[in-house]
């Protein structure tokens, strides 16, 4: 696998936790959360949101709704999490932070001769 193939599975992987963790904070529309989670460097594209935006809402995860912004010519359809969201995410942001952890800590080599994933530093599965 090339380094450009790795990067895609990266983004892949953290691009639902992304776009939970935007909406988390408040209502927004697709271009909101393209601006946001788009861009250099960022894990989503128009390609790849509104795909999983619709599985999201498919799913349970995020409600959505139609309404026509005072700037906007045509209606936008917004999107929020559901209460079954707000559980996923909270769940999520908890498995990203001892997984991140664990990645940190391996690629910091364990100097002290800890095994990385001593009993102590265990991520729940």
């Amino acid at each position: 696998m090339d380094i450009a193939s790795w990067q895609t599975q990266l983004r892949k992987g953290a691009a639902e936790l992304v776009v939970l963790s935007l909406l988390q904070s408040q209502e927004r529309y697709g271009l909101d959360i393209l601006e946001q989670a788009g861009g250099s460097g960022g894990v989503l594209s128009d390609g790849t949101l509104y795909p999983l935006l619709t599985r999201l809402e498919r799913e349970g995860k995020i409600l959505a709704r139609w309404a026509m912004a005072d700037d906007a010519k045509i209606p936008r359809k917004y999107y929020r999490l559901s209460d079954e969201g707000q559980a996923m995410i909270a769940e999520m942001k908890k498995l990203w932070n001892e997984f991140s952890a664990f990645v940190s800590r391996a690629m910091e080599e364990a100097h002290d001769g800890t095994p990385i994933a001593s009993p102590s530093r265990t991520i729940s599965a």
